[in-house]
Parts: structure tokens; sequence; C-alpha cells
């Protein structure tokens, strides 16, 4: 079994700033950028950035272990691999906090439990929708996987753009990071990690970059 992810310090409720504050914030950094927040345009900017922040990461308010909790044992013996693609997310860098756009592909050997597919679909929008690095999310989605159902195996794949290096920085339009995870049968079998690459399309450093 995986360890908890001791690196994520969630803030509680009643330690988040009221949502007045978090408005003033954003006046604070309209003015910052040299603009004024009282002028027509700007005047109710900082109520809908507040509120578009509370959609952005709603993740935080989510618990993926209960989201995984109920599975299934009725399976008559099903044991082949279970792969949902193209699962389309968008997250936000924690360096930047611009944003990340891109797709996660998941697969697991069942070992007498699955989990409905819906479920790993949400399990990837409650990692995605927290400031992120790709190699974090990419490891806590593999790990609350193998934590919930204790597969054969779990395998991650995630391909994303990231605008911290796209629209500001290095400026290099058209990059995508691949970064993967595979735990059980996925890393110890070549062969079934080849058939989830072919399975997915072989990202290019799909095989090579294990995290």
């Amino acid at each position: 079994m995986t360890t908890p992810d001791k690196s994520l310090h969630l803030v509680s409720p009643t330690e988040r700033p009221t949502r007045e504050q978090a408005e003033e914030a954003v006046r604070v950094l309209l003015r910052w950028a040299g603009d004024d927040p009282s002028r027509e345009g700007l005047r109710d900017t900082p109520k809908r950035v507040v509120k578009a922040y509370e959609e952005f990461f709603v993740g935080y308010d989510a618990d993926p272990e209960e989201v995984l909790k109920r599975t299934f044992e009725e399976t008559d013996g099903y044991d082949e691999m279970v792969l949902l693609r193209d699962i389309r997310f968008e997250s936000h860098c924690e360096h930047h906090m611009a944003p990340i756009i891109g797709r996660a592909h998941v697969a697991y050997l069942p070992h007498r439990r699955v989990v409905g597919i819906s479920k790993l679909a949400r399990v990837v929008e409650m990692y995605a929708k927290r400031l992120q690095i790709q190699e974090k999310m990419t490891a806590q989605i593999a790990n609350a996987i193998e934590d919930a159902l204790q597969p054969e195996g779990v395998a991650v794949v995630i391909e994303a753009a990231h605008q911290c290096m796209t629209t500001r920085g290095v400026h290099k339009p058209g990059v995508t990071m691949i970064t993967s995870r595979m735990l059980g049968a996925f890393r110890e079998n070549a062969a079934t990690r080849r058939e989830f690459l072919a399975m997915i399309g072989n990202p290019a450093t799909g095989e090579t970059a294990l995290v």
C-alpha cells in the first residue's frame, strides 16, 4: 500500500479569508498592475475572479478516497485491463497560477474489485482542480487508485501544455509535457506496460518518464 500524500496541506475552511478579503486582494493586484479597479470595466472584476477561483480550485473541497470507496466485486472473474483514455482536464500551475491544459490516461488491472469508470474521471478532476505540478498530480492519481482498489497494477499517463512556459518565460508554444506513474504489473511487466502504451497511442516518452 502506498503511503499517504504528506505534501498536501489543505487549508481548513475556518482559516480561509472571507470573500470580501479575497475580492480586496484582487483589487490590490489590479492597482499593482497599473489599472483602476473602480473604473466601469473592472468594477465587478474582483467578484468575477473570486467566483472563477471557486470553480478552478473546487478540488480542495473534494475527497478522492470517498469517491473511490464504493467498489464492486461481481465481475465474473474479469481480470484484464480497465482503461479510461483521453480524460481532458484543466489545472493551474502552483508556481505561476497559469493554466495547465491536457489529458490523462488511467488504467488498472483488477484484483477482485472494480470501480465505476466515471469515478476514475472524477479523481482526475479532483486533483486537477488544485494548484499543481504535473509530476505530483500524476502520482496522486495513481496512488489514490492503488490505495482504494489494491489492484494488480495501476498506470497513469498525463500529457499537458503549460501556459507558464507558452505565454511567459521562454514563450515556447506547442510543447507538451508527458509524465507517467506505473505501479505493480505495469512497472514490473514490460509486456503489460507496452500493451497500455499502445492502447493510448504510445506517447513518445511515456515508457521512460516514470515518476
